[in-house]
């Protein structure tokens, strides 16, 4: 713990006590980058660091890590090269419209993209799955945000079949393998995105079916929450062991170095959206982000309109006075 957060000064030097998030130390017991060997049942769904981060000191870690964040979001717009995806998923009331909300408060929102994906309706249907996800892609200096992704067709597809049937694709290609078809496919797509600038983090929130309960009930009980509930939350339920499954294999074929996965516990709501910031943070550290420098003509050029702004004399009354007269 003394690694991962440390006391330090405030901002600016300005001698209020704060705190510094080692978001590389903090995230990397839930990193997965090789598949092989992998099972879900090894990760703990409650907080593994226990009792150390209470509600206090984490909603500051949130705060300081959201400073950070913002931070590094203006280097990543000012450089223009990069961009980051953060993919969630998760069971329904495992936190991710938490996450997205808390982690990004701080964040300039013109320059993050958040997507939520439902059911493929209309169009969508009509083209291949991985068709809209790209038209959502971010674009360069910019942080997208997948609220589910092109993952709900090897999980939520895979446990529920005949979602494929609706597909409408070829008889020919839906075989024995689609799904090891699918999760290649996903993988290839990943490794194009990375190598194309896209940085891609993949997060898992796992919650247990004992919290989901809780929220579920919570959800119900809350007539101002009551809204996102939906039966479809009972149906998924009954099929937990498979949806792990699902998502087991999922992240058994597609973990790799340069879109790793991140198993996240999620009963404990504060603790994993610090991990959420924590592992934008580093993935944005890893850019080496900077702001643009400029080259000699071009300072010269902009020390002499300085200069000449701060010659300007009246010009915002003269304008004040015509516009009396009209």
């Amino acid at each position: 713990m003394k690694d991962i957060l440390k006391n330090g000064t405030g901002k600016n030097g300005n001698g209020k006590s704060g705190i510094v998030v080692n978001a590389r130390e903090l995230i990397a017991p839930y990193r997965i980058e090789r598949g092989r060997g992998f099972r879900l049942k090894d990760y703990a769904t409650a907080n593994a660091i226990g009792n150390a981060i209470d509600k206090e000191r984490g909603e500051a870690l949130l705060r300081e890590c959201s400073r950070k964040l913002n931070s590094l979001q203006e280097r990543l717009h000012a450089e223009g090269r990069w961009s980051l995806l953060l993919i969630l998923q998760g069971m329904d009331a495992s936190g991710k419209d938490g996450a997205i909300k808390n982690v990004m408060s701080g964040v300039d929102p013109q320059g993050v993209d958040v997507t939520s994906f439902k059911a493929p309706a209309g169009v969508e249907m009509e083209h291949d799955y991985l068709w809209r996800c790209s038209l959502a892609m971010p674009r360069r200096g910019r942080i997208g945000i997948f609220n589910r992704s092109y993952y709900e067709e090897v999980v939520a597809v895979r446990v529920y079949q005949h979602f494929l049937d609706g597909q409408r694709l070829p008889a020919k290609v839906v075989s024995k393998t689609i799904w090891d078809e699918r999760l290649g496919d996903i993988a290839a797509y990943e490794n194009y995105l990375v190598r194309n600038g896209i940085v891609v983090r993949k997060i898992f929130l796992n919650i247990s079916p004992e919290e989901q309960k809780k929220r579920l009930l919570a959800r119900i009980e809350d007539p101002d929450k009551m809204w996102k509930f939906s039966p479809d939350d009972l149906r998924d339920r009954q099929r937990w062991p498979d949806f792990m499954a699902a998502y087991e294999s999922a992240v058994i074929a597609t973990a790799s170095k340069g879109a790793p996965w991140f198993i996240v516990p999620a009963d404990d709501k504060p603790f994993a959206r610090l991990l959420v910031a924590g592992i934008a943070i580093d993935a944005l550290e890893e850019m080496n982000l900077a702001f643009p420098t400029v080259d000699a003509q071009k300072a010269r050029a902009a020390k002499k309109a300085a200069e000449l702004l701060a010659g300007e004399s009246g010009s915002g009354n003269n304008s004040s006075t015509k516009s009396r007269k009209s």
